[in-house]
């Protein structure tokens, strides 16, 4: 079976944003409450970043969360993921928001225009590359040797592999919770339907599930 580009647990706000506007180093989120967007998933038994206190909740977000890593060997994501700085890099020392054990346990792949020396946190190792979707998916596949490669975010990177027709599966959740402005994925889910099929699964945690596989 081929390598797949995988979204996987995304969330967004109920008018399609990934994050609000005024990302800084204190708010990753900009003026969206994280505490908000990505409750649902930090409450599971297996949430996809790292939380101090054991247990949490099963059942169908817990289930979602749980795929997280399967069968994961490389990342993708944009250089906001990584942190708010622009331009050149003027502090090699700041290496990113998740500390000394980030949760990607893989090679990750930061797309940015501004190249920095690769590092290594723990089992993740950061590369920093410029080039387009296709020639960075070809590097972080040949990274993964045969594992699936996930494309984390943000919402602008997502869109660019979107319409570079790259994507092969996406997991989007959607929050009740409108944010008004900030980096948005879509107006509608309904934008992918020309190339994906798609399942929509209600939470009673109050996300929706939208589920894609391209056709």
């Amino acid at each position: 079976m081929s390598q797949l580009l995988r979204v996987q647990n995304f969330t967004v706000s109920s008018d399609g944003f990934g994050a609000g506007e005024g990302q800084s180093l204190e708010k990753p989120f900009g003026h969206a409450d994280p505490g908000n967007m990505f409750a649902w998933a930090i409450a599971t038994d297996h949430p996809p970043v790292n939380r101090s206190e054991p247990g949490g909740s099963r059942g169908l977000d817990d289930y979602i969360t749980r795929d997280y890593a399967r069968n994961i060997g490389a990342e993708i994501m944009g250089r906001n993921k990584f942190g708010p700085q622009r331009g050149p890099w003027q502090d090699h020392e700041w290496q990113g928001w998740w500390g000394d054990e980030p949760p990607f346990h893989t090679p990750v792949f930061v797309m940015t225009h501004h190249k920095r020396p690769s590092f290594t946190l723990s089992d993740t190792t950061f590369h920093f590359v410029d080039g387009d979707p296709a020639a960075v998916l070809a590097r972080a596949k040949e990274a993964a040797r045969g594992q699936d490669v996930r494309l984390g975010g943000g919402a602008t990177i997502i869109r660019q592999f979107l319409e570079a027709d790259l994507v092969d599966t996406l997991h989007v959740a959607v929050v009740p919770t409108k944010l008004g402005s900030g980096a948005r994925l879509w107006e509608s889910p309904d934008e992918l339907l020309d190339r994906f099929h798609q399942d929509v699964v209600p939470s009673p945690s109050g996300v929706t599930h939208h589920l894609f596989w391209r056709k």
